[in-house]
């Protein structure tokens, strides 16, 4: 204990190359590849810029997840503009270095690579995998379509992977650094982004920015700003360029107070126009957005494939948008509904019905939180509810639920044998008065009676408790059949 093991013979040889730079530069043409991410990440933590410029230019492999390396080391602005300038040497490069195989460089921080083992083959990369050089006799026909490939590969643009969040205080100095390269190098240098976060950022700048960003690639768009409908409609032409996207939330977005007539109309067109090229969506996430009522129609027609995913929440939205949301073709194959915060307490249970009806086969999580759903209209819910045969959660918090409602719902639901979570609100019978007070005594009678439904219907590993944010609650635990079970009742 306490004796720290010695170096192994490679972190030795490493070090001792890295003891003159220069000579470790003059190396790496004879290098094997293998030693290259060792001395790599070595140069890396030791701040030998030239060493990490060189070796940019010369990397034998595919892909270099630079991002996950500079979290792990932190490497200051002159390293990584060091790494910058080596690709820009490359590409400026008539004559590419023929052991040249770099094709895209990963500035991901959170790109899973394991690189340190990358030339063993153990564990396949983020990026293409990385292969070291052929070595043994090849024959003639192979280095025939060999050369054919290299000298496809040395004409193709390079790929930059980044992860972008675009806010004040954006772009940084490195994102400027990088963001003046891709310019200069426009054709031969892609800037590809798979997640792109849009927080609070003036729209010339973000337009700026996008301008030199492959919008193709991207999967995965957050549109979280305070932003006016029609600042959303300037960024629908973006929006229109990313037919790969996959995930798509948008959040807090506001009606121009006094718009001219049919401005409106005209932004949300902007809008929807857009989705028909988002033929690969399957996530939709819209929340606090003020224009969806009455409009609900028009925003989900435009979507040709079914969704997945859809999060509607903290929005209003009428009986026709319900209506016409249950019989949207794209809701037919839903895994995870949210209607968190929609009230629907005047709205007929019937639409609702439907739609968790139409999903019924595939649903697994579904989300009612703080919608105002009364008694007769969760009653009207549970045959449908007891369709569900793949629901693994279903949340129901804040709404005035009776104990009778929650028995029922229990015994609908006895044959869905993957649902093993539901969060709920204490029931109407365990309030003093309106201000929202529980009554102790009560709440232990009718955790008792809960507690005799379970263990009559034998579902002791379901688990019931209440996710609501609330300051006063009281949590209890109890023992069915040998399994836990945990309850946990607030007030509304």
């Amino acid at each position: 204990v306490g004796i720290r093991a010695p170096p192994k013979l490679l972190e030795l040889a490493v070090q001792s190359l890295l003891r003159d730079e220069a000579l470790a530069i003059a190396a790496l043409e004879e290098l094997p590849a293998e030693l290259f991410p060792p001395l790599f990440s070595s140069a890396l933590a030791g701040m030998h810029s030239q060493a990490v410029k060189a070796m940019v230019q010369a990397w034998p492999f595919p892909c270099l997840p630079l991002g996950a390396l500079m979290k792990e080391h932190k490497p200051h602005l002159e390293i990584f503009q060091a790494a910058i300038d080596g690709l820009d040497v490359l590409l400026a490069q008539e004559v590419r270095p023929r052991r040249w195989k770099l094709q895209v460089l990963d500035l991901r921080r959170n790109a899973q690579q394991d690189f340190c083992t990358v030339w063993s083959g153990t564990r396949a990369g983020v990026c293409s995998p990385l292969e070291p050089e052929v070595v043994g006799p090849v024959r003639k026909r192979c280095r025939v379509e060999g050369a054919r490939a290299w000298l496809k590969q040395t004409s193709a643009p390079m790929e930059v992977l980044i992860d972008l969040c675009l806010k004040e205080g954006t772009p940084d100095a490195s994102l400027s650094y990088l963001l003046k390269k891709v310019k200069q190098r426009r054709g031969s240098l892609r800037l590809c982004c798979q997640k792109l976060r849009v927080f609070s950022m003036p729209m010339q700048k973000i337009r700026k920015i996008l301008k030199l960003v492959q919008l193709d690639s991207v999967q995965d768009l957050e549109v979280n700003c305070t932003w006016k409908l029609a600042t959303l409609g300037r960024f629908a032409p973006h929006l229109g360029q990313m037919v790969n996207l996959r995930r798509l939330l948008l959040s807090h977005i506001h009606m121009t107070p006094h718009a001219a007539p049919g401005m409106e109309e005209r932004c949300v067109s902007q809008l929807t126009s857009r989705f028909p090229s988002l033929q690969h969506l399957q996530e939709l996430y819209l929340d606090s957005i003020s224009f969806l009522e009455g409009r609900l129609d028009q925003v989900l027609r435009c979507l040709k494939n079914p969704l997945e995913t859809l999060s509607i929440t903290n929005c209003l939205i009428s009986e026709a948008d319900l209506m016409h949301l249950s019989q949207c073709p794209s809701v037919s194959q839903l895994k995870d509904l949210s209607l968190s915060g929609v009230n629907l307490t005047s709205i007929s249970s019937k639409p609702l019905w439907v739609l968790i009806e139409k999903a019924s086969a595939t649903l697994q999580d579904l989300d009612l939180d703080e919608c105002g759903i009364m008694d007769s209209q969760f009653s009207a819910l549970l045959p449908a509810l007891s369709h569900c045969s793949q629901l693994t959660t279903f949340s129901f918090c804040g709404n005035p639920i009776s104990m009778a409602v929650l028995e029922s719902l229990l015994r609908h639901t006895v044959g869905l044998s993957k649902l093993s979570h539901v969060l709920y609100p204490a029931p109407l019978e365990s309030y003093e008065d309106v201000h929202g007070t529980v009554h102790l005594g009560r709440l232990a009678h009718l955790h008792a009676r809960l507690k005799q439904v379970l263990q009559e219907l034998g579902l002791p590993s379901m688990v019931w408790f209440s996710g609501n944010p609330c300051p006063h609650f009281i949590k209890k635990r109890s023992e069915i059949n040998g399994t836990s079970v945990s309850f946990t009742w607030c007030s509304l």
